[in-house]
């Protein structure tokens, strides 16, 4: 079960995906809400927090969760702050009760994962593509539009066509051939 704790919130804040399963998770934080009390009336704990990537709208909640859940941060880069333990590009994560593969997809920040499930079908892309071909920023520190292109081309790559659900760092979720979703970001980001 995926819920979007962020869901209404009206505040700066990233999409937080609470994923229910063998392995309780939250994808990213959030900022400027109380995110707490949103887990907290769902679920009784977390087995770890695993982050898209550290802009603050991503991860201004993980002080407040990890003293509340007791639990790690896992991330691509443990350098930052707030990062326990860092995700390998192509590692496999439990999520949930499914296997997702971690993609290293810089372009929007140098710290950017999209974690991809085939068996169920599932693309949590964080900032790197939304919905109707919408993509990341690139006029930010480390954003560079070239290798968000390729890191579009990537996940690509590494999606099948049969994608079911892709859950992205803003705006809604897309459940209706979301393969398509992301293709038309990547025609999009090379005509912008």
């Amino acid at each position: 079960m995926i819920h979007n704790l962020a869901q209404g919130v009206q505040a700066f804040t990233s999409n937080v995906f609470l994923v229910e399963g063998d392995r309780t998770v939250l994808i990213d934080t959030g900022a400027n809400f109380d995110v707490v009390d949103a887990i907290q009336s769902r679920v009784d704990g977390l087995d770890a927090v695993v982050l898209t990537h550290t802009h603050r709208d991503h991860v201004g909640n993980v002080d407040a969760v990890v003293d509340a859940f007791d639990v790690d941060v896992w991330g691509y880069d443990e350098t930052i702050d707030g990062v326990d333990h860092a995700i390998e590009d192509g590692e496999t994560l439990t999520i949930g009760d499914n296997e997702y593969i971690a993609l290293y997809t810089p372009g929007h920040k140098d710290d950017h994962l999209c974690f991809y499930a085939a068996d169920a079908g599932i693309l949590f892309a964080g900032d790197l593509v939304f919905q109707n071909g919408s993509f990341g920023r690139t006029d930010l520190p480390e954003g560079d539009r070239q290798t968000l292109i390729e890191s579009i081309d990537r996940v690509l790559e590494s999606i099948d066509t049969a994608l079911t659900e892709m859950h992205t760092g803003h705006g809604p979720s897309v459940t209706s051939e979301p393969y398509d979703h992301v293709e038309l970001s990547g025609r999009m980001a090379r005509q912008a």
